[in-house]
């Protein structure tokens, strides 16, 4: 019998233990000891986004109050790019605390913090980090995701999506543009024909939200992309519908 594997059981002490490995190499003031102590204290019985945030929280009180001094030595570790199409839950999953850092306590330094969100996302994810940004600053948020969906880097083209989702699992909705999806839509028009599956997959799903927050621009937009004979394009309109039709 295989062993079952818990997401949850992996954002504990375990994670408290290894992130400390890796900030001390860069910063030997950082209090190991009583990190790993609160977040062994603290975290039984708590979901695996609260043990994410309780993470970020813990780091706060440990890492320079400076944040761009903090986030100076988190850059440090993040380590060699992700090469691989995979998701948050593989092997850069340890940086999903220093993600939610940037969404909760970087909120006021933009470019600094977007500068992170960049590096993070080629390892692991900073989809959940875009959104308090994408809220408070949306203009200067969707020209950033606009150069992102036309970067060399898959990671970031897939950002450039996943990030303005409106009903991203395991975040708030984001409503900002709900009643003008247009800025957004401008943005997956760049990623249709996109050749990468994995960024593929997130303009399917993106598309499958707005068919549930606002369905009619949306099944008009999947329309004009049905027309396409781009491959990829056709298996984006046929994933994002496979539970709804877009005809008049």
């Amino acid at each position: 019998m295989g062993v079952k594997y818990s997401i949850t059981e992996s954002f504990g002490r375990n994670l408290a233990e290894l992130l400390s490995e890796r900030i001390i190499q860069v910063y030997p003031k950082f209090d190991s000891a009583r990190y790993i102590s609160a977040i062994g204290q603290k975290c039984e019985g708590l979901s695996y986004t609260k043990r994410v945030e309780l993470h970020a929280d813990e780091l706060a009180l440990y890492m320079p109050s400076d944040y761009e001094k903090a986030i100076g030595l988190f850059v440090k570790i993040l380590g060699p790019e992700n090469p691989n199409e995979t998701g948050m839950f593989t092997n850069y999953y340890w940086l999903l605390p220093i993600g939610k850092y940037v969404e909760k306590y970087g909120l006021d330094k933009y470019e600094t913090s977007i500068a992170a969100i960049s590096e993070i996302t080629k390892r692991n994810t900073g989809e959940y980090a875009i959104r308090p940004y994408i809220r408070k600053y949306p203009e200067k948020a969707l020209q950033q995701m606009k150069k992102w969906a036309q970067s060399e880097n898959f990671h970031l083209r897939r950002l450039s999506s996943e990030g303005l989702r409106p009903k991203l699992p395991w975040a708030p909705k984001l409503d900002t543009f709900i009643d003008n999806p247009k800025p957004v839509f401008e943005i997956l028009e760049l990623l249709k024909e996109d050749n990468i599956k994995f960024v593929q997959k997130s303009v399917a799903n993106h598309m499958t939200d707005w068919l549930k927050v606002n369905p009619e621009p949306a099944k008009g937009l999947l329309r004009d992309w049905n027309k396409s004979n781009n491959p990829n394009t056709q298996w984006i309109v046929k994933r994002s519908t496979r539970k709804i039709s877009i005809e008049d």
